[in-house]
């Protein structure tokens, strides 16, 4: 499985690109302005999106790649959530007002986009890869995803903050090579890390305690011009090597 960082910051300016992976040729995960790297050959290829959460920043380009191929294809766009973000897709987005249904369009009966729910736990296998939506805890819905390879695993965290469920996981994954976890805001903003549930130093710190050693460490979602002050302070940890993910990366499993 070829992981491909497409976006993995928390905003936008100077080259920074919000959340999404390319996984092989076929698949996404999450859809936010990384999308706009790609060329319209390789979106055509895009079969399967999997979505994290329903913020825009992770969700935003998810309209334009249909629009801008959906005519071409032969068959939807499958975009696998759980409930709770199909039903905001479709009440606030995908609803005519802000954006055409792809559901019914052309037909309900050939849509450009079908939806395919999924359940925290319950495995998805596309060939020989693997999707497991895992818990997340965010201020809505939200999950990770256990990306399972030929060679291995990779634990995504979505948006979250404190999760012991996310590391429980992590231990119990004995392919696990590598975590994709976010930290959006430095120790200073502490307060405002728990109001809107994401991760800073000290609260990542402290759940990654209990993670094993053997496994890199990826962080993700800094927000933008603060990314040198979180990596420092992320730093002191000398437990683990944090290492922040960079768009264009390639992570193999």
């Amino acid at each position: 499985m070829r992981i491909q960082v497409l976006g993995c910051s928390g905003g936008m300016g100077d080259g920074r690109h919000t959340t999404s992976y390319r996984v092989d040729d076929d698949i996404l995960v999450d859809a936010g302005t990384g999308l706009t790297t790609l060329s319209r050959d390789v979106i055509r290829r895009i079969d399967h999106v999997f979505l994290t959460h329903a913020h825009l920043d992770h969700i935003l380009c998810l309209p334009l790649l249909l629009d801008s191929v959906a005519g071409e294809r032969e068959q939807p766009v499958t975009v696998h959530a759980i409930p709770e973000v199909i039903a905001v897709l479709e009440a606030h987005f995908f609803n005519w007002r802000l954006w055409p249904d792809f559901a019914v369009l052309p037909t309900p009966e050939a849509p450009f986009l079908r939806y395919q729910p999924l359940e925290i736990g319950v495995p998805v296998r596309l060939g020989a890869r693997e999707f497991t939506a895992v818990p997340a805890v965010h201020v809505v819905p939200a999950v990770g995803y256990l990306m399972r390879g030929e060679r291995g695993s990779y634990l995504f965290s979505g948006d979250t903050t404190r999760n012991p469920a996310l590391w429980s996981i992590a231990n119990a994954t004995p392919d696990l090579l590598h975590v994709g976890v976010e930290c959006s805001f430095q120790d200073s903003e502490l307060e405002l890390a728990r109001s809107s549930k994401h991760y800073c130093p000290s609260l990542l710190a402290a759940d990654l305690a209990s993670l094993r050693t053997d496994v890199q460490v990826w962080i993700t979602h800094l927000k933008p011009g603060y990314e040198a002050g979180i990596l420092a302070e992320l730093a002191v940890d000398a437990r683990h090597d944090y290492q922040p993910l960079a768009q264009g990366q390639v992570i193999e499993v």
